[in-house]
This record gives structure tokens, sequence and C-alpha cells, in this order.
């Protein structure tokens, strides 16, 4: 258990991905991107990104890749997936429970994973929310994308950090 403020929080916990798991992840996926985006993309482009949790492809990469779920008294609250040994490609936590740790918790996970994986750095496209995040953790900004989704323009910034180097 974790003290905040007097309350006692219960301690998060992590799992691997069930197929079972697609209908709640979506549902985090989509509060995510319309809770926390508003101030870096537009709603067309919030909309254009939502739908892709509708999608059989949404489901597919998350069985593709290794997927660790965050979860708080057994139930699902965000959710990170490791393409291949080093990129991140999903990172999505429900705003419910955004700034208790779960984000950073999912993040050293697929840190340990990927140099478990001889990984010797870890790449992640950013959205432009999620970037003081990852610099905070050591990541570099690289390069800006622009991303067509659903016929919308959207940016983000490819990150990389070094695995194993001091944060």
């Amino acid at each position: 258990m974790v003290k905040t403020m007097g309350q006692t929080l219960p301690r998060p916990g992590l799992r691997p991905f069930l197929p079972d798991d697609v209908p709640v992840l979506a549902a985090i996926f989509v509060a995510s991107i319309e809770e926390l985006t508003g101030e870096d993309y537009t709603e067309a482009q919030q909309q254009a990104w939502m739908e892709a949790a509708e999608s059989e492809e949404f489901g597919k990469r998350l069985a593709a890749d290794l997927t660790l779920i965050a979860t708080l008294e057994g139930s699902p609250v965000g959710f990170a997936s490791l393409q291949g040994a080093d990129y991140i490609r999903m990172l999505y936590v429900h705003p419910a429970v955004g700034g208790q740790g779960i984000a950073t918790m999912l993040v050293d996970a697929l840190e340990k994973l990927a140099g478990g994986r001889g990984a010797k750095s870890l790449s992640v496209d950013a959205s432009d929310n999620a970037q003081g995040f990852f610099a905070k953790r050591g990541y570099v900004a690289m390069q800006r994308n622009s991303i067509t989704v659903n016929d919308e323009w959207l940016a983000n910034t490819t990150m990389k950090k070094t695995l194993g180097a001091p944060q």
C-alpha cells in the first residue's frame, strides 16, 4: 500500500496481456486520448487516433508485441507494449489514475525486458503530451514525425534512450 495525503492507495500490479483484455484496453486507450491530449491535438486528430481502437488491428498489435497490463486491485488501468527488442509501441494509462506512477512502472518494466532481450537502446514515437514524461526518464528527442492516421496528420517525436545509462 502507498500512503498519499492520509489515504492508503492500493499498490499497482503488472501482468501479461491476455486476448480477453482487448475491450478494456481499447477503453483505456480512448479515455487517455480523449482526456489527456486536447491541448496538443485537434478534436479531428483525436477522433482519428481513437478510431484505431475500433479496428481488429488494435488487438492484433497488442498480441504481437510484448504487452504488459498495469492493474489496481486486479483491474487494468494502463498498458504498454514492446515491439521487437527495442521499440515502445504503446503506453496508455487511464486518466483517473494519472500521476500515481503507473506509466513509470510500465516503462521501467519494458526497459528491463528490452535490456534482457539484448537491446542497447530503446526508442518511442512519443505524442506531444508524452514527451515530457519520456524526457524525464532520459529519452532524447531524435526527430519530429508527421504521420497519417485515418486521413488526419498527427505529429510525434522519435525519442531514444541508451539502456544502462544513468538517468
